[in-house]
């Protein structure tokens, strides 16, 4: 039988209170195809940090009895740093209209029950609730289609953003950095920003 999920919203600095754990699920699962993100926790916990330090944000968690197996983040695009809002400001965004939505990750044995779309629903809720934000935004890495470590059968999850609305805008651009598994040091990454009008 399939484990029985629960579900816990944490806001803000409260996230700190599953820092750990949270943590550890993103070096997991990002350890996979597209990402293959040799994480450390240290790393981890400061990025997060940026989610804890905004009063807005939001953390969506899924748990399998007392286990975090799953989770998404969101927050204003005014609360990231200066890499994820530069192409906005370059293309002349209004930042405080946009809402950020971080990754979302989800254990391989829970995929299939439809926690993507709620992911998504909650995150889209979290920025309608504030009355204020025109857009929401995530970004994903591009990897190249013939990439050595792409796995057979890997299918990118395009179509699945393009059903929930969301448009690829090739003008909206930003280098990330991150050792791949096959690499000792940080190299860079190019992601490419989806959006979607929040209604």
């Amino acid at each position: 039988m399939p484990a029985t999920l629960t579900f816990s919203r944490i806001y803000g600095p409260a996230i700190r209170t599953v820092l750990t754990e949270l943590a550890n699920l993103r070096i997991t699962v990002f350890r996979d195809f597209p990402y293959l993100y040799e994480g450390t926790p240290d790393y981890e916990k400061k990025y997060l940090e940026t989610y804890m330090q905004s009063q807005r944000s939001l953390l969506f968690a899924a748990y399998a009895d007392d286990r975090m197996v799953g989770a998404t983040t969101a927050l204003p695009l005014t609360d990231e740093t200066d890499e994820v809002q530069a192409p906005f400001r370059q293309a002349g965004y209004a930042l405080d209209e946009v809402f950020y939505f971080g990754e979302s990750i989800l254990l391989p044995d829970f995929r299939g029950r439809g926690l993507g779309h709620r992911f998504f629903d909650e995150r889209e809720a979290h920025a309608r609730r504030f009355g204020t934000y025109r857009l929401t935004c995530f970004c994903a890495v591009e990897r190249p289609s013939d990439h050595p470590l792409r796995p057979a059968g890997y299918q990118p999850l395009d179509a699945f953003w393009t059903k929930r609305g969301y448009q690829r805008d090739p003008a909206l651009r930003s280098v990330f950095h991150w050792p791949d598994l096959d690499e000792t040091e940080s190299t860079s990454k190019p992601m490419v920003y989806w959006t979607r009008p929040l209604c």
